[in-house]
């Protein structure tokens, strides 16, 4: 053989060489790059506010398939990779003094507890993160419970227990009527400057319950008493950054984001646009205020007519309603992290509970990757969006169990 053709020889061995190293590589380095689809179905993702039960009093539909409206059904939520929802037992202010408000959750838990029983291969109460884990694990939706308004606990401090047996798991303390726990950031009637007396009694039954306290809906001033009352973490349930709806106290300031933080909790970002941006709450609130007029002049609507019927009459006269973007939402994470750190945000998104108002890219359960590809592009590690999809809130959960358990004396 001669000396040219070893070269040649050599030139076709380090050909094949180098082919094969790029055969072997090139998978490595595209498997290397992120892919929001893939985390979000291959995650827990958890949501602290999904208000399904509500919607369904008012439009019952078959939420194991496609439903025609709302924002949740299961094959959304599997196509989004949504898992782990607080179904969020909802009761309007107006029952407290009609003395309704337990009757109402407690028919509420049975519509969950339904979904179950009729669905168990696809739904499960959660009461524990390690529940949630366990039907993570076996491919079945979690539906841990969230009372939104505490106005069912009636005066009565057994009643947390009862809820907590029931399958509750946080408490937000009022809504958009000041109750008999605690004043509301909607009404301007502060008749406890914060929280009443029974109020504080509440929050510490809570922590010795282990129920979490959730401040979304309060006013500044319960909030920060519950601040010094509770023991625990607390949580806000689904509320966004007041840095971007200046005025708008159902949001929470710089100063109580951070004060959250210090105490260990967890601030779950509301995606309706009323709470994303200046434009929106702005429209809302106007809106808001010319629907109330609307209703009482309209009393042969029911409440469900109203909600549905409404928005379309108030543009006419106002313009389309600006949904906030994607961007918009992402801002308020950023906000947080740089104010506190990762570990004091989540998703607390408001599906069902925000009307037509949901931001554009973000429209119903099915938009987790969507958010989750948002959060990779402005440099969020994967570590740091398992942290916002579940970690965080699913460490304050937990924490608030062993507090409640070391307290009782529990091992």
């Amino acid at each position: 053989m001669t000396h040219r053709n070893l070269s040649t020889a050599a030139v076709v061995i380090l050909v094949i060489f180098i082919s094969a190293c790029s055969q072997t590589t090139e998978p490595e380095a595209k498997a290397a790059i992120p892919d929001a689809n893939a985390i979000a179905l291959n995650s827990i993702i958890v949501d602290t506010h999904v208000d399904v039960p509500y919607r369904l009093v008012n439009s019952m539909a078959d939420i194991s398939e496609a439903t025609d409206d709302g924002d949740f059904d299961y094959p959304r939520a599997i196509s989004g990779g949504l898992n782990a929802p607080f179904m969020s037992i909802y009761t309007p202010s107006t029952l407290e003094a009609e003395g309704q408000s337990r009757e109402v959750a407690e028919e509420l838990i049975d519509m969950v507890e339904g979904f179950t029983q009729q669905w168990p291969d696809k739904f499960a109460i959660a009461r524990s993160p390690a529940d949630v884990r366990n039907q993570f694990e076996i491919g079945i939706i979690s539906m841990p419970l969230g009372m939104e308004n505490g106005s069912p606990i009636e005066g009565d401090l057994a009643n947390l227990q009862h809820f907590h047996d029931r399958g509750i798991r946080y408490i937000t303390l009022t809504h958009g009527l000041s109750n008999h726990i605690s004043d509301s950031s909607y009404d301007l009637n502060r008749q406890w400057n914060g929280l009443s007396d029974f109020g504080a009694e509440v929050v510490a039954e809570m922590n010795r319950v282990g129920i979490m306290v959730d401040i979304s809906h309060v006013s500044d001033d319960a909030f920060w008493e519950v601040m010094e009352i509770t023991n625990a973490p607390a949580i806000a349930s689904h509320s966004s950054a007041r840095h971007f709806t200046p005025g708008f106290e159902r949001n929470m300031s710089d100063e109580m984001i951070i004060a959250l933080a210090e105490n260990g909790g967890v601030i779950q970002i509301n995606f309706g646009s009323g709470f994303i941006t200046a434009e929106a709450q702005e429209y809302s609130a106007a809106r808001r205020e010319a629907n109330a007029l609307f209703t009482a002049e309209h009393p042969e609507l029911s409440e469900s007519e109203v909600r549905k019927e409404f928005p379309a009459i108030y543009e006419i006269d106002h313009g389309r309603f600006p949904y906030s973007s994607l961007d918009n939402v992402l801002d308020h994470f950023d906000h947080v992290v740089a104010l506190t750190s990762i570990d004091h945000v989540g998703i607390g998104s408001d599906y069902d509970g925000v009307g037509d108002s949901l931001p554009i890219g973000l429209k119903d359960v099915s938009a987790y990757p969507t958010l989750i590809q948002g959060l990779l592009d402005r440099g969020y590690s994967e570590d740091d969006i398992q942290k916002i999809l579940n970690g965080n809130i699913l460490r304050v959960w937990q924490a608030v169990m062993d507090y409640a358990a070391a307290i009782s004396g529990k091992t």
